[in-house]
């Protein structure tokens, strides 16, 4: 019994303000399963969900500036809409790191196509667009999720978590609809080495033949890789 009670500390406080302490605390959105971690608790989380829900009652009743919101598969606490303006004085300086309209639609594209080849990103926008993903990646806001079953196994471009969480967004279901740009997956990633192997068939002349062929195909597929890294 008192090894469960120091996994659970605070257990006199009300479940509330221990959800509120720790959304407040956090630096980042919290899920249910990390706030059952945290707390101590098991199968709590629809009392999380309905103490999340009475403090945004509360929060509601006396018209504070902020709320609890679902965000990135998690709830962090965030100043109502109204307050953009204002907060966005406070944190001048990040905003002149903006994304740049360029930045902006290749993202776009790579949110409702995703998994998606950098080759179908250039035919969307016309132009080539080497130097706008290599920065996003460096925002951390896309990364590379596969390669598509293509000759040379070009690389697959999706979207991260910190995506979610800087445009507000509980999943990807939460993007609004935009003519043009049909929400689907461009490309089918390829399977994994170790998937092949599990479903390759017995080996005879036939099959040590086309291992022939994939070897001598081989640097054609790591230099068109190579070129797509460069670039």
């Amino acid at each position: 019994m008192p090894d469960k009670l120091a996994e659970s500390p605070c257990q006199s406080i009300p479940l509330e303000q221990r959800v509120e302490s720790l959304l407040f605390s956090s630096e980042r959105a919290l899920s249910e399963t990390k706030l059952q971690t945290v707390l101590g608790l098991e199968d709590a989380t629809k009392d999380i969900k309905q103490a999340i829900e009475s403090l945004n009652q509360s929060y509601d009743e006396h018209t504070r500036a902020f709320r609890i919101e679902r965000i990135a598969g998690g709830y962090r606490v965030m100043t109502r809409e109204e307050f953009a303006p204002l907060v966005a004085r406070l944190h001048a300086e990040r905003q002149q790191q903006r994304l740049s309209q360029a930045a902006l639609e290749t993202l776009s594209i790579i949110a409702y196509r995703q998994p998606v080849m950098r080759a179908e990103v250039e035919v969307i926008r016309g132009v080539a667009c080497g130097e706008v993903l290599k920065g996003l990646m460096d925002r951390r806001l896309i990364k590379i999720v596969g390669r598509a079953e293509e000759v040379g196994r070009p690389m697959l471009y999706g979207t991260t978590k910190d995506f979610l969480r800087i445009f507000g967004l509980a999943n990807l279901q939460d993007l609004p609809d935009v003519q043009g740009l049909t929400r689907e997956p461009s490309w089918k990633p390829a399977p994994s080495e170790s998937a092949q192997d599990a479903s390759a068939p017995a080996e005879t002349e036939e099959t040590e033949s086309k291992e022939t062929t994939a070897e001598t195909n081989e640097p054609v597929a790591e230099a068109a890789v190579s070129e797509e890294t460069s670039e």
